[in-house]
């Protein structure tokens, strides 16, 4: 992962309930708790393969807890509903950051399919 964009910088704001990424580049992103825990990496969010996705649905309100670093590669992120089984490798989280408002448009757009209402 040599010449990869790492961060420099990670902040968790806790009353925003949004994640600060400041890479070493000089982008940086404001990820919300909602978005990180519904984009999760894990197998338990992103199946085993494709088309395997299962919809994340109630997670306006979470939060994260606790941010775990592994190794000098990515963090776990301890979300106040139990999940912290995705690991956001650095390359994970530029490429959230990179991507979130058409990866937040496509979820609500799923969530309207599925018929669930989010709560503001």
């Amino acid at each position: 992962m040599s010449g990869a964009p790492r961060p420099t910088q990670l902040d968790y704001h806790r009353r925003a309930k949004v994640l600060e990424v400041q890479f070493d580049d000089g982008e940086s992103y404001r990820l919300p708790a909602e978005y990180l825990r519904v984009f999760s990496p894990s197998a338990e969010v992103k199946g085993h393969g494709p088309g395997q996705e299962v919809l994340q649905v109630g997670k306006e309100a979470v939060t994260i807890e606790r941010i775990e670093p592994v190794g000098h590669y990515a963090v776990r992120l301890h979300f106040d509903d139990g999940h912290n089984s995705g690991l956001y490798t650095w390359r994970v989280l530029r490429t959230l950051g990179e991507r979130q408002e058409e990866n937040w448009r496509s979820y609500l757009s799923r969530l309207a399919k599925s018929g669930y209402t989010r709560q503001s």
